[in-house]
């Protein structure tokens, strides 16, 4: 029984893990071309949630065709944060930029809430369900999972198959010699920043196909913790590492939820999360550039 019941959750876990990954990679992204480290993360997720949860009631749109108009928005309000704070920072102190992401964050919490309240918010979109024995997989999260995997594929064929994606590359490895061969470092920065909040605005969409309950404005709180988890494991600035490290993170979420279930007098949420920032610290600890290289 408890075999049975770990085997679900370990695929759940999976499943739930790439769309993990996935909201990571634009944090990753940001980090790995600019050095800026975005903790207002979880208030992008949050507008990504709002986008599906209005488009959904006010058109009847379902979430999955939401992702472009998703992309969009995000990368606008990319556009928007990078000129008219990021960009003036970039040379200044680390602390600086930090909290100039921690305050779009806030930012954009209190604009959402304005908008649509503090009251959380829901939708029900069901699409049917696959039985597979162990466990039951709703189709809207197998749905999430392979957008999720697509999406991490054509940012990886962007990266390698065309200029733009090429330039970013050279910008990463060095913006000076990146300059001298005629590419607009300032343009690329504000394109990966862009970007990757576009991604990561996606990634909110994607994830209210697995909790479509719960949208308010600060509810992204938990989501930029996870986030820096999995950052941490796949690598921080490797993009596709986030992806395999959100994987990890989703197993070993869920696997570790069914093992502190089963121990009598423990919360197995908190024990949970205690567990994920254990392991944070050994990674760091041992592994400082994560499971994988950064790339």
């Amino acid at each position: 029984m408890i075999f049975e019941q770990l085997s679900g959750n370990l695929l759940q876990g999976v499943i739930l893990g790439g769309v993990y990954g996935m909201a990571t990679m634009g944090l990753s992204l940001i980090f790995g071309v600019l050095k800026v480290v975005n903790v207002g993360h979880g208030a992008f997720i949050m507008v990504g949630a709002y986008v599906a949860l209005t488009l959904f009631q006010t058109f009847g749109v379902a979430p999955p065709l939401a992702v472009p108009a998703a992309m969009v928005i995000g990368m606008a309000l990319g556009m928007v944060f990078y000129y008219s704070a990021i960009r003036k920072l970039l040379k200044g102190p680390e602390l600086a930029s930090l909290l100039a992401t921690f305050s779009c964050g806030v930012i954009l919490e209190e604009v959402c809430k304005q908008l649509f309240t503090s009251e959380a918010r829901g939708y029900n979109w069901e699409l049917g369900k696959l039985d597979l024995g162990f466990t039951v997989l709703p189709h809207a999260k197998l749905l999430a999972f392979g957008g999720s995997a697509l999406i991490g594929i054509l940012l990886y064929l962007w990266f390698h198959k065309t200029r733009a994606g090429m330039a970013m590359r050279c910008v990463v490895e060095s913006d000076e010699g990146a300059r001298v061969c005629g590419i607009d470092v300032d343009w690329e920065y504000a394109l990966s920043f862009s970007i990757g909040i576009g991604l990561t605005v996606v990634s909110g969409v994607l994830l209210t196909m697995f909790i479509p309950v719960g949208i308010n404005p600060y509810m992204g709180g938990s989501y930029t913790l996870k986030a820096f988890v999995i950052a941490v494991l796949g690598g921080l600035a490797s993009p596709y590492g986030a992806f395999f490290g959100g994987l990890v993170f989703g197993l070993i979420e869920n696997g570790s939820y069914t093992l502190f279930a089963q121990i009598p007098g423990l919360e197995p949420f908190a024990m949970t999360r205690f567990f994920s920032f254990a392991m944070l610290l050994v990674i760091l600890l041992l592994r400082p550039t994560g499971l994988l290289k950064a790339k």
